[in-house]
C-alpha cells in the first residue's frame, strides 16, 4: 500500500509536522520509529471520566467507543460516544469489571486502543496483558509496573531500593489473623490496615487498639474482595495528622520522565479526597523539587510509561514518605492541568502511540493555583452516607477557561446506587491561592441541585474555614474542626423566609393570570390574585415549615404592589417580581430595602432557595390525612441509612443484641457500612437476606427490648 502523509497539532503550540505512515492490522497507523496512530478509542469506564476522555479524543479527531451497563443505558457518556455497546447488568463485576466483555467490545468495534479511566480495570494487570495479547493499545503503563506498584508490599521494597523514603510496616505473605495482629502490636497502635491492591480509599481501615483490630481487618478484607477481588493486607504505622501530598509524573517509551508538580489532597472523609489543590500550600521551591525528583525516581524504578501519581505522607516538618503509586490517571488530575497548561489525556494518547513527551522538565512551568471540589450525592450530616436518586434540578456555574465542570450527569439523570456517588468535579484556577479559593466559593454557590442530598453546603463551610483559608490542611482537618464545620442547624432567616413566601405568592399570581387568559371573563375581579378588596386590605396566612418548626407568615397585599410580611413580631417590606428560566424562578426583589436576586426551585411543596449565602429549604406542611402516616415497621429496630445491597446478615430471629452490636453489612456506591443495634434487646424479625436490595429508610430488623412483651396473654 502506498504511504500517506499525516499532519497533526501537538501540545503547547508546538510546530506541526508530518511523518510517513503505513497501515497495520486493526486500522492502527504505524509511524516511523514504530509508533502508532490511534484513530478509534474504547473507554472502559463510565460517568465523568468517560466523558472527560471523550472530549479530548473528539478534539484530537479520535472516534470514541463507550460501554454501558443496564443501569447506564441513558447515561451521558453513552450519548457522547460515537458508538456505545451494552456489557451486562448493573453490578460492576458483571459489566465494567468483566474483562472478556470489554475485550469483546474492543474486537467488535475495531478499537485501536482502550483507555481504562480510573477505578474499575485501570490498575488490573490481567486486563493490560489481555489488551496486549489482542494487539490493542492499553492507555497506561506496562503491566509489570501496574503489578509492582499495585501490590503495596512489593512497591515499598522497590521504592526503598531506589532511595525513595518509605514508612515502615508489615508487608509479608503470612496473612493469618494472628500474624497480622501480632505485627500490629509490634508496630504500635494506631495502625493502618490496607489492601495491597487497594486504591481510592477502598480496603483501608484504621485500628486504634488491639480490641478493634480484628473487626477493622475483616471489614477491610470484605471491601477489598468486593473492589479488587483480592483481600491480601499490609499493616503499617499510622502517622497521626499528616498531609497527603502527591506528585503527577509522566514517562514515555524513549526514556524521558517528568513531574508536573504536586497536589495537596489532605482534606478527606472516609479516606477519600474531597478538595484537592495544586500546588501544595506552604510548600517551598526546594521541597517541591525534592518531591518531584523522588517521584521521578519512583517512576524510573519501574520503567514507567504514561500518567501516574506518586503519593507521599508529609509531616509538619515537610519530611515525606512514599505511600503508594497510582498507575493511572487520578480523579484530581485537572488541577495539575490547570497550573501547567496541559491536557494529560492528550499526553496519554500521544505517549501510548509511541511519541515523545511534548515537554521536558525545564519546559514545564508552574502558574497560579487551582482547586478541585468533588460534588457528591451524600449527606454530610449523616456521616457522609452516600445517596441515590434523581437530579430533579441541576444547574452549574458557566464554564470558562478558568472554570471546569467535569461531570457525567445531566438534569433528569439518576445517581445510581451501584456506582460511586460523585456527581461532578468543580475545578477553578486563579492567579494565586487566595484568588482561586475566592473563585471556588463563588462557583459553589452557583452549583444548585434538587432531588437528593449533596455536600455542596459542606464544601462551602469547609472552604470558608479560617484554617483552610490559611492553608493549614491535614488529613485530620474535618475531625479536628468538626464543631465548626457541622454547626447546629439553623432555620432559614427572616429574609430567606420572605423570599420563599414571595415566590409562592408570585407563582400563584402567575397561575391565576394563565387561568384568567383562558376564561370567558378575563376582567372579572374574582379571577385575580392581586389581593384587591373594596375598602379592605387583604391579609392572608401562610404556614411554612422551617426545619423542625412551623412558622406563620402573615402577608399583607399593599396597594402599591408591595407586600408586608409579618413573622412573629418582625415585619418585612417585600417588593419583587419573578423571571422564569428553565425549571427555576429568579426573584428580582428587595426585603427591607436590601436588593437581591435569589433563585427558587419549587417542587413537591418545597421551596428550594439558592442565594449568595448558600441554600435553604422552606416547605408547605402537608396535612397528615393527605400525606398518610407511614411507619417503618421496624418498631424501633434498625433501618437502612442508604439504598444498597445487603452484603452480610449477622443476626437471626431470637438473637440477643446489645447497643452497638453489628446487625448487617450494606454495600452502596462502592462503600461498606455496618448497621448496628440502636438499643439492646431481642431480634424479633430480619426483613432482608444477603444479596437483597434495600431502599433508604427500609426496616432491616425488628428489635424488641427486653420486657416489651411481658404481661401479654395473662388474662
Amino acid at each position: 500500500m502506498a504511504a500517506v502523509i499525516l499532519s497533526f497539532p501537538t501540545l503547547q503550540g508546538m510546530r506541526m509536522f508530518t511523518q510517513r505512515l503505513s497501515w497495520t492490522r486493526r486500522g492502527v497507523r504505524l509511524v516511523s520509529g514504530g509508533s502508532a496512530r490511534i484513530e478509534k478509542l474504547l473507554i472502559a469506564n463510565r460517568g465523568e471520566i468517560a466523558c472527560r476522555v471523550m472530549r479530548t479524543a473528539r478534539r484530537m479527531g479520535v472516534r470514541s467507543v463507550a460501554v454501558y451497563s443496564e443501569a447506564d443505558r441513558h447515561a451521558m457518556h453513552v450519548a457522547m460516544a460515537d458508538e456505545a455497546y451494552p456489557i451486562g447488568p448493573p453490578p460492576p463485576q458483571q459489566s465494567y469489571l468483566a474483562v472478556e466483555k470489554v475485550l469483546e467490545v474492543a474486537r467488535m468495534s475495531g478499537s485501536h486502543a482502550v483507555h481504562p479511566g480510573y477505578g474499575f480495570l485501570s490498575e488490573n494487570t490481567e486486563f493490560a496483558e489481555a489488551c496486549k495479547q489482542e494487539g490493542i493499545i492499553f492507555i497506561g503503563p506496562p503491566s509489570s509496573a501496574i503489578r509492582d506498584m499495585g501490590i503495596k508490599s512489593t512497591s515499598k521494597r522497590i521504592m526503598s531500593a531506589a532511595g525513595v523514603p518509605v514508612i515502615g510496616g508489615y508487608h509479608g505473605d503470612d496473612q493469618s489473623n494472628e500474624r497480622l495482629r501480632a505485627e500490629a502490636a509490634g508496630i504500635g497502635f494506631p495502625v493502618m490496615i490496607k489492601a495491597v491492591r487497594g486504591g481510592g480509599g477502598k480496603g483501608m481501615r484504621i485500628a486504634r487498639s488491639d480490641s478493634d483490630f480484628l473487626e477493622q481487618l475483616e471489614s477491610a478484607r470484605r471491601e477489598a474482595r468486593k473492589s479488587f477481588n483480592d483481600d491480601v493486607m499490609l499493616v503499617e504505622k499510622f502517622v497521626e495528622d499528616p498531609r497527603h501530598v502527591e506528585v503527577q509524573v509522566f514517562g514515555d517509551t524513549h526514556g524521558n520522565a517528568v513531574y508536573l508538580f504536586e497536589r495537596d489532597c489532605s482534606v478527606q472523609r472516609r479516606h477519600q479526597k474531597i478538595i484537592e489543590e495544586a500546588p501544595g500550600p506552604g510548600i517551598g521551591p526546594e521541597v517541591r523539587r525534592k518531591l518531584g525528583e523522588a517521584a521521578v525516581k519512583a517512576a524510573e524504578a519501574v520503567g514507567y510509561v504514561g500518567a501516574g501519581t506518586v503519593e507521599f505522607i508529609m509531616d509538619a516538618q515537610h519530611d515525606f514518605y512514599f505511600m503508594e503509586m497510582n498507575t493511572r490517571l487520578q480523579v484530581e488530575h485537572p488541577v495539575s492541568e490547570m497550573v501547567t497548561g496541559t491536557d494529560l489525556v492528550e499526553w496519554q494518547l500521544r505517549v501510548a502511540a509511541g511519541e515523545r513527551l511534548p515537554l521536558l522538565q525545564d519546559d514545564i512551568i508552574l502558574r497560579g493555583h487551582s482547586f478541585e471540589a468533588r460534588i457528591y450525592a451524600e449527606d454530610p450530616n449523616n456521616d457522609f452516607l452516600p445517596g441515590a436518586g434523581p437530579l430533579l434540578h441541576l444547574s452549574t456555574p458557566p464554564p470558562d477557561r478558568h472554570t471546569r465542570i467535569e461531570t457525567g450527569v445531566r438534569e433528569g439523570d439518576e445517581v445510581s446506587a451501584h456506582y460511586d456517588p460523585m456527581i461532578a468535579k468543580l475545578v477553578v484556577w486563579g492567579e494565586d491561592r487566595r484568588a482561586a479559593l475566592k473563585k471556588l466559593r463563588y462557583c459553589l454557590r452557583q452549583y444548585n441541585i434538587v432531588g437528593l442530598d449533596t455536600n455542596i453546603d459542606f464544601l462551602l463551610s469547609l472552604s470558608g474555614h479560617p484554617e483552610f483559608e490559611a492553608g493549614h490542611v491535614t488529613t485530620g482537618f474535618i475531625p479536628r474542626y468538626h464543631g465548626d464545620l457541622f454547626p447546629s442547624p439553623k432555620a432559614p432567616s427572616g429574609e430567606t423566609t420572605c423570599q420563599a413566601a414571595l415566590g409562592l405568592v408570585l407563582q400563584e399570581k402567575r397561575r391565576t393570570q394563565e387561568f384568567t387568559l383562558t376564561s370567558t371573563d378575563p376582567f372579572s375581579p374574582f379571577g385575580s390574585s392581586s389581593g384587591w378588596r373594596n375598602n379592605v386590605e387583604l391579609n392572608r396566612n401562610l404556614t411554612l415549615q422551617l426545619g423542625d418548626e412551623q412558622v406563620l407568615v402573615v402577608v399583607a397585599y399593599n396597594r402599591d404592589g408591595s407586600y408586608s410580611m409579618q413573622i412573629g413580631e418582625e415585619v418585612f417590606l417585600v417588593v419583587g417580581e419573578a423571571e422564569l428560566e428553565g425549571g427555576a424562578t429568579f426573584l428580582n426583589c428587595s426585603v427591607n430595602g436590601v436588593k437581591s436576586r435569589p433563585k427558587l426551585v419549587i417542587l413537591d411543596n418545597t421551596v428550594h432557595v439558592f442565594s449568595t449565602e448558600g441554600s435553604a429549604q422552606v416547605s408547605i406542611p402537608v396535612p397528615k390525612h393527605l400525606a398518610g402516616v407511614s411507619g417503618s415497621g421496624a418498631q424501633g429496630g434498625a433501618v437502612a441509612p442508604m439504598t444498597g445491597t445487603i452484603e452480610k446478615v449477622l443476626v437471626k430471629a431470637g438473637d440477643q443484641v446489645a447497643v452497638g452490636d453489628p446487625l448487617m453489612v450494606m454495600i452502596a456506591m462502592k462503600m461498606e457500612h455496618t448497621i448496628r443495634a440502636p438499643k439492646s434487646g431481642v431480634i424479633k424479625k430480619v426483613f432482608f437476606t444477603e444479596g437483597a436490595q434495600a431502599n433508604r429508610h427500609a426496616a432491616l430488623v425488628e428489635l424488641e427490648e427486653e420486657g416489651e412483651g411481658e404481661g401479654e396473654g395473662d388474662f
